[in-house]
């Protein structure tokens, strides 16, 4: 490897030569890996991405990704490959997660990297779905001699988030999955920790459901599993011009996903009637991709809109009165929180869905958790402009400080500098 260690005292740091796998495009959506090449780019380092695409559309956005500097290796994933793969993984016992992204052309070409010779510093590998692709990077490794360091960024415990959804989802689909793939899920997360050289993680729940797995009597070091969590770039969401509806509560996430399906359907079913008895005019917008037919079914009440894709989010929220996070279960980080925090929105959210933040309850955030005190709080903030005003500030002044994506990358840095170091 390139060598790149931590710098001295005063000097520059030195630029590291990154190979970034991601099984899917790093959009505006999927917030995480597209924060951190930019960023990693932005400070010079150099970056290929190894990466998959299932639409046109995520296809022409490697473009805005080139525009950075970054080297870009895309293959497709087809409808029928994604079907062979989940055969695949029914018959040998894996997690379906596990499979889903497998694409032999793509694993053909990171290994023809490395044999001709390609001189990769770090090797970072995003999500369950990425690690098989980390799997081949390694065997290429043990045949070749020629080791470079492994970083697993988990993103979350998805063994974690299977074992409440397995008991909680709206979703049948949520609950059948959760129930079928926890066991297998468990196993092969226990194996990836210890295949790779780092672990990463969000939140600090989901570094102790790694902890917390079964390792057979070898549990890894504790130091081995960091946290490194999400942030928000407060040029994309910043306050708006200071006009808003006083009686609009958004709800924002993929609408296809159970956790965000579970919560969106017991915010209207058990939450939004009781504040409908003080404030009969408030309305409820869900805003998010692909929302699934229980969900459209919500606007069937004309004070319930639904609204699928937006062109941009930030918008829709700062016009909002109040965010809401009725998250009944999930794994890592709520962006959802953190980005309406930054558009100076107030947030009233589950303590589910603040596990992974330090905000403080009364200051910076509001947290309910059970219906009737989640109604009181989200009509307290439509009602009071005063209080209002005073937790959208401090909401906002929590995120600059503790999830600004420039202070996040400076720890992805920093850690790079230190597992690189002994493969010197």
């Amino acid at each position: 490897a390139g060598g790149a260690a931590p710098p001295p005292r005063g000097l520059m740091p030195p630029k590291v030569n990154i190979l970034f796998v991601c099984p899917y495009v790093p959009t505006r959506i999927r917030t995480r890996p597209r924060n951190f090449i930019r960023q990693l780019a932005r400070r010079g380092h150099r970056l290929t991405l190894a990466t998959l695409w299932e639409t046109p559309e995520e296809r022409e956005s490697l473009d805005a990704l080139a525009g950075w500097g970054v080297r870009v290796c895309a293959r497709g994933l087809a409808r029928g490959r994604i079907l062979r793969n989940l055969v695949a993984a029914g018959f040998s016992g894996v997690p379906f997660q596990a499979r889903y992204s497998w694409s032999p052309r793509l694993s053909a070409d990171l290994l023809a990297l490395f044999r001709t010779g390609e001189s990769f510093d770090v090797v970072h590998v995003e999500h369950l779905r990425g690690a098989v692709f980390g799997e081949a990077i390694r065997s290429q490794f043990a045949s070749t001699g020629r080791p470079v360091p492994i970083i697993w960024d988990s993103v979350d415990s998805i063994s974690h988030l299977f074992a409440q959804s397995a008991r909680i989802s709206a979703s049948a689909f949520g609950r059948l999955s959760g129930w079928m793939e926890l066991p297998r899920t468990r196993r092969h997360e226990a194996r990836l920790v210890r295949t790779f050289d780092q672990v990463l993680v969000t939140s600090q729940a989901d570094r102790q459901a790694f902890l917390d797995l079964d390792y057979g009597g070898s549990p890894p070091d504790p130091a081995h599993i960091t946290v490194i969590p999400n942030g928000v770039d407060p040029e994309e969401f910043h306050p708006g011009d200071g006009k808003y509806n006083p009686d609009t509560i958004v709800f924002t996430g993929k609408m296809s996903y159970h956790a965000n399906i579970t919560a969106a359907i017991y915010f209207a079913r058990e939450i939004l009637p009781r504040v409908w008895r003080s404030r009969p005019q408030a309305q409820f917008w869900i805003v998010g991709k692909d929302p699934v037919r229980k969900i459209r079914a919500l606007g069937s009440d004309d004070r319930i809109r639904v609204f699928g894709t937006v062109p941009a989010i930030a918008p829709v929220l700062s016009s909002a009165g109040v965010s809401v996070a009725p998250m009944r279960y999930g794994a890592g980080i709520q962006n959802k929180v953190l980005e309406a925090m930054a558009c100076g929105v107030p947030v009233v959210c589950s303590p589910q869905a603040a596990a992974a933040l330090s905000a403080k309850d009364q200051t910076e955030l509001l947290l309910a958790g059970n219906p009737g005190d989640f109604a009181d709080a989200v009509i307290k903030l439509l009602e009071d402009r005063a209080l209002r005003q005073r937790i959208a500030r401090a909401g906002r002044e929590y995120v600059l400080i503790n999830h600004h994506w420039e202070s996040i990358i400076s720890r992805l840095e920093s850690l790079f500098y230190e597992i690189i170091q002994p493969f010197d």
